[in-house]
């Protein structure tokens, strides 16, 4: 019986060495299964159109799989791509980006500049830019740096007067140098902007929430904001990764496909006029 049990081992041990020296028929190694898929965090609108109708089949062409995952807020997708949930996300600005990393001590970092949609001020209660009243309720989004740019379109737009230091309501209600029509100014989420619109007079809305909400359709804005060439580069949208990651293939796949002559054509034929492409270096 010993032997017999010894013998049985014995076999036992030669057929395991013969696995595990084996190869593949073909004599060589199998690499593991190379990863394809690229996965961008969104808002709605333009931002996941223009990946879903655009951008996709650009990338398929070249053999990427896109994932578009979409978000109402400007908050998750930050914290998603921090956490390495997405390869990158396309929906802010440079001056919302770097508040956040202030904010949160990340390290994100802005790629390839898309687009640009500008602000708006709308109204269910009026048409015409002249007839809102002296005292009426004008909101604006409630985040740093859209608040500011809101305002500082609400100036260039002669409503408010150009002061010094921090932009917000609390610097602009009440203060009759920058404010000598009594407005006020109610600063809240940007997503819930156009859900409210009902509320207040005239309400300073982002483009990409203005259009989920069919607000040009229904709602044409009163006055569009602007652009200079220094503005221009303060309001694209960037391509924006966690610092590290903007020079892999993945990425750089996805800017030569948002950049593409494809891209540039749906946006313009899609929105005319109300998204913008910019294809900028962030500096």
């Amino acid at each position: 019986m010993k032997k017999i049990i010894t013998l049985l081992l014995a076999l036992l041990t030669v057929l395991t060495l013969a696995g595990c020296g084996s190869k593949p028929a073909d004599g060589g190694d199998q690499p593991a299964a190379e990863d394809k898929k690229i996965t961008v965090g969104v808002n709605p609108v333009p931002h996941a159109e223009i990946l879903e109708n655009a951008v996709k089949p650009v990338l398929a062409e070249a053999g990427w799989e896109l994932e578009v995952v979409v978000y109402e807020d400007y908050v998750l997708p930050n914290e998603n791509l921090v956490a390495g949930e997405l390869d990158a996300n396309y929906f802010q600005t440079l001056g919302y980006m770097n508040n956040q990393n202030d904010t949160h001590g990340w390290s994100l970092k802005a790629v390839k500049g898309v687009h640009i949609e500008p602000m708006g001020l709308y109204s269910d209660k009026y048409t015409d830019v002249k007839d809102i009243p002296d005292g009426a309720t004008i909101s604006v989004p409630n985040d740093e740096d859209n608040r500011t740019r809101a305002i500082e379109f609400l100036i260039a737009s002669g409503f408010l007067n150009p002061i010094e230091g921090e932009l917000s309501a609390n610097t602009v209600n009440g203060n009759a140098e920058a404010n000598p029509r009594g407005f006020e100014i109610v600063e809240l989420e940007a997503a819930q902007l156009p859900r409210a619109l009902a509320d207040v007079d005239a309400s300073v809305i982002n483009g990409n929430y203005a259009l989920g909400a069919d607000l040009p359709a229904t709602h044409p804005a009163l006055t569009i904001e602007s652009f200079d060439a220094e503005t221009s580069i303060r309001r694209t949208n960037f391509i924006v990764v966690v610092e590290g990651n903007e020079n892999s293939e993945k990425i750089q796949a996805l800017v030569a496909a948002v950049t593409s002559d494809a891209v540039q054509k749906y946006i313009d034929d899609t929105y005319k006029g109300a998204v913008i492409t910019s294809f900028v270096d962030p500096q």
